[in-house]
C-alpha cells in the first residue's frame, strides 16, 4: 500500500509542478489554488507514503519520477526543447534511484 501512496504522491506533484507556469506567479486565483492543492495532497500522500517505504527511497523515487515526468509534460505541450543535457541528467538521476533501492537496507 505504500507504494500506492508513493505514486499517488507523485502524481500529484506532477500535476502541481504542471499547472505552475498557468498561475503566472501565483496571481491567477484558479491555477494557483489547483496547484497549492496538488502539493498538499503530493505531501501528504508521501507522508503516508514513508510509514511503508524507506525515507531516502521515496523521496528518491518522488523526485526522480516527477522530475522525468516534467521534462517529459514541459517538452510535449509547453514546447520545451529534449536537449542531450536534459537526457543525460534524467539518466543521471535515475541511476541515482536505481542504486538507492538497491542498496537495500543492509
Amino acid at each position: 500500500m505504500a507504494y500506492v501512496y508513493l505514486f499517488g504522491a507523485i502524481a500529484a506533484e506532477v500535476l502541481a509542478t504542471s499547472l505552475m507556469k498557468s498561475t503566472e506567479g501565483f496571481t491567477r486565483l484558479w491555477p494557483t489554488v489547483w496547484c497549492m492543492a496538488g502539493y498538499a495532497v503530493s505531501l501528504a500522500a508521501l507522508s503516508q507514503a514513508v510509514k511503508g517505504v524507506e525515507v531516502g527511497v521515496a523521496y528518491a523515487l518522488w523526485s526522480a519520477l516527477g522530475t522525468a515526468a516534467i521534462v517529459a509534460i514541459g517538452a510535449a505541450f509547453l514546447g520545451e526543447p529534449i536537449t542531450v543535457v536534459k537526457v543525460a541528467g534524467i539518466s543521471l538521476i535515475i541511476a541515482g534511484v536505481v542504486t538507492l533501492n538497491l542498496g537495500g537496507t543492509h
